[in-house]
């Protein structure tokens, strides 16, 4: 090879392409370093991401000359500029899928009193100190008034990816504390953005013709995606995921869109997030573009988004005392801001101290956005130079480097504010609060049933509720091991993917069908694994999704004769595990009924109002029945009877004794004082009066001396209810119940629950047996 040949290499080689590939590859391998040291000290990924950024930028590798040449190529700017766009496009465009609208509007007088605190705080702080920035930063520079507004804007900003991600790596994105925080960074990122978009558009003078246009652009887009989803939604039924070519017709409407939105605007942040709020979350179109897209921007994208934020930091500018100065007065200013806004904030809604400042700092979080504030957008309306934007920079970094540690510092320290514990029964729980269940199915059998019980759980759809469905699948050995990725056949999976087999389609179908009945929205999951473990799976998303209910199919299914035949043993395994290790309340459904009758699997099918009876005997599982049924009770098909199971010996002790029929629907007396019985006393006498005297539901008192009259009265009542709720246990040795195991034959259900479960005994409805988290098994009522 002559010179000729091999200086020709040397310049296909030292191209902005290439050093963007190479630093990007550089990147995620030593952040991947950075995050195996730090996180057995609890630091998220982001900051290791920084931190890889920091290592191979001006502060520590490329002070050697050759990699400083190879990274900072003259042209390389604009190549990161369009790379940025694209990053921004798509993990703003997937924030807006995966946002619960719900929970920032049923929340939104908290989250936007916070949020506009903290801007406020900010916005006086930025102008106090913005004259003293100029006077220091820009010489000779006129352009005062965009100078302090985005000043104002740097202090005010809440960078909203920054915190989800470091959310989801501390794992308190579902506490209270942490989706009130992600709303509060939305609300606020919103509001900085909007304004940093009018801010451009009126410096050009065109208000008017860009905002029509990016309002017309980003509507039109809104408009396609709705009708485009629902089309894609139809085609291909027997496929679990959309085609390449509509993956890309979709992703290539979104592109076009904030490229031209971009183009007169500037920033085409807000176009993206709106796009991703207003798409259709239902359906297998919605489902790919998450699947294809989480991989890919938590993996890759923003990995390499926030190693860039580090890369530009610049330590060798703090070359003199006044530059220390201006960068430690913007941190300080930006996280006193965003702390006493938050605290002022939080003391008007009575929020504790201690939270106040978890999410002060969760809004201190910078490196999205606020980078557009200080790059080329506003350099004609500020005309920056070098060592202004330089130490600006350092600001936005240091203020994620430092808020980041200390997140995690206040996590550890303050277990209490992120335990599960305040979310696991509902008999503790306020009625009207959000709750999130965890329903489990092995196959399409069982979705009915778990999604019925689901939307008795919502009410009157005035209870907010999360349902999440988790598909658990026996993870067997995989076929054609030998076929490589790229040798599958068109629109084949890979073996990962194909677990579950044509199942995932008919439960994807049924799952879509309920959201268009309903309008709830349930997110899917899926937990590949031997039955040996498969309950780790359970009991580890339950924890952190902060479930306040698991719902678990029965082992065993009604054939067409009514008799009840056993499934697989390691079904039952599994949720005799799931019952032992639950970190919440547990419910097991038993789904029955008559053959051409409506059962309660149907009650969204059926116009047919169901009958539902609650039996209690006395226990915490009883108790925690009865709070389920009181969400249960406000549901409009639903007709519901609780049947309170007495013996003739507390019925003689009461001082209104009417006379000795089997069914007597009174009032409840407290004066049955025996040991625990106080505790269920007190219990249903507050639901008595909230929810019987009111006639929401119906009471009955039945007396019994033993257990074969409890039987005996079982049977009585066994076609008259679709959905019968009791209790596992807990009841300790009753007489009521006394001889009823003999005949046990499935101890996880209790003994009542095993009764009414078994093929013997004649019960027409479906069964739900309840057990409290074991927690609060020895709590007091009150």
């Amino acid at each position: 090879m002559d010179a000729t040949q091999r200086m020709v290499c040397q310049e296909d080689f030292f191209n902005p392409l290439t050093s963007m590939g190479l630093q990007m590859s550089s990147i995620l391998v030593i952040s991947h370093f950075f995050h195996l040291l730090l996180k057995p000290l609890g630091q998220p990924g982001p900051i290791a991401q920084i931190f890889a950024g920091l290592v191979l930028g001006p502060s520590g590798l490329s002070k050697v000359d050759k990699v400083r040449d190879f990274f900072f190529q003259a042209s390389g700017a604009e190549y990161y500029e369009i790379f940025g766009f694209f990053c921004r496009m798509l993990f703003m465009f997937l924030i807006g899928l995966e946002t619960d609208v719900a929970y920032i509007i049923r929340n939104i007088k908290v989250s936007s009193t916070i949020s506009y605190c903290g801007i406020l705080v900010g916005a006086v702080f930025g102008i106090s100190v913005s004259f003293f920035l100029h006077q220091q930063l820009m010489f000779g520079n006129k352009k005062m008034l965009g100078f302090i507004l985005i000043v104002i804007l740097l202090m005010t900003y809440t960078a909203s990816p920054v915190v989800i991600r470091l959310a989801g790596d501390l794992r308190f994105a579902t506490s209270p504390t942490g989706r009130l925080a992600i709303a509060c960074s939305l609300i606020n990122e919103i509001t900085c953005v909007i304004m940093f978009n009018l801010i451009i558009v009126v410096h050009k003078k065109s208000f008017f013709r860009y905002g029509i246009l990016t309002i017309f652009v980003t509507g039109s887009v809104i408009l396609v995606n709705k009708y485009v989803a629902i089309w894609f939604n139809k085609r291909n039924r027997n496929l679990k995921y959309l085609t390449n070519a509509e993956l890309l017709f979709i992703l290539s409407v979104l592109i076009g869109s904030s490229m031209i939105t971009q183009m007169f605007t500037s920033n085409s942040v807000m176009s993206c997030f709106l796009i991703g709020v207003m798409f259709p979350k239902e359906g297998k179109t919605a489902r790919t573009l998450v699947h294809k897209l989480t991989y890919s921007v938590h993996n890759f994208i923003l990995p390499i988004y926030f190693g860039y934020l580090g890369f530009q930091f610049d330590w060798n500018r703090l070359t003199n005392l006044s530059s220390i100065i201006i960068v430690l007065i913007l941190v300080v200013l930006s996280i006193g801001g965003k702390i006493s806004g938050t605290l002022l904030a939080c003391q008007y809604l009575k929020i504790p101290l201690n939270e106040g400042v978890f999410i002060g700092f969760c809004l201190n979080l910078k490196g999205h956005a606020d980078l557009l504030f200080i790059g080329q957008a506003t350099n004609t309306l500020i005309g920056w130079n070098q060592e202004a934007y330089n130490l600006l920079l350092m600001s936005i970094v240091l203020n994620t480097v430092i808020s980041g540690p200390i997140l995690a510092l206040l996590i550890r320290k303050e277990e209490k504010l992120f335990a599960q514990t305040s979310h696991t029964t509902l008999q503790f729980q306020n009625p009207g609060e959000d709750i999130r269940t965890l329903g489990c199915v092995y196959g399409p059998r069982h979705v009915s049933a778990i999604l019925a019980l689901t939307s008795a759980l919502t009410g009157s759809h005035r209870i907010p509720i999360t349902p999440y469905l988790m598909q658990l699948i026996e993870l067997t050995q995989k076929r054609r091991t030998n076929v490589s990725f790229h040798e599958l056949q068109d629109n084949e999976l890979s073996d990962d993917e194909d677990y579950g087999g044509n199942d995932v389609v008919e439960i994807n179908e049924a799952v879509d069908a309920f959201h268009a009945e309903t309008k709830i929205f349930v997110h899917l999951i899926k937990a590949v694994s031997s039955f040996a473990t498969l309950y780790e799976d359970v009991c580890s998303t339950t924890e952190d999704l902060r479930a306040s209910i698991i719902l678990a199919p029965f082992h065993k299914h009604q054939r067409i004769d009514g008799k009840m035949e056993s499934g697989k043993e390691g079904v039952r395994t599994t949720n005799q595990k799931i019952l032992r290790h639950a970190p919440c309340s547990v419910g097991i459904i038993v789904e029955r009924g008559l053959a051409g009758v409506p059962g309660f699997a149907q009650l969204l099918d059926s116009t047919a109002v169901q009958q539902v009876a609650t039996l209690f005997f006395g226990g915490p599982d009883d108790r925690e029945a009865i709070a389920w049924s009181k969400r249960i009770a406000t549901h409009q098909k639903i007709n519901l009877t609780v049947i309170r199971f007495l013996s003739f010996e507390s019925s003689r002790s009461r001082s209104e004794r009417l006379d000795d029929r089997d069914d007597v629907v009174v009032f409840m007396s407290l004066a049955s004082l025996e040991t625990g019985k106080d505790i269920d006393n007190a219990f249903l006498s507050d639901f008595y009066n909230e929810c019987v005297t009111s006639g929401q539901v119906g009471y009955v008192e039945k007396y019994v001396s033993n257990g074969e009259e409890t039987v005996a009265a079982l049977k009585d009542i066994g076609d008259m209810y679709s959905l019968f709720i009791v209790g596992k246990g807990g009841r300790g040795h009753s007489p009521l119940t006394t001889g009823m195991s003999d005949w046990e034959e499935c101890p996880e259900l209790g003994t009542v629950g095993d009764l009414l479960a078994s093929s013997e005994y004649n019960v027409n409805g479906s069964v739900l047996v309840v057990q409290q988290h074991k927690n609060f098994q020895e709590g007091s009522y009150g």
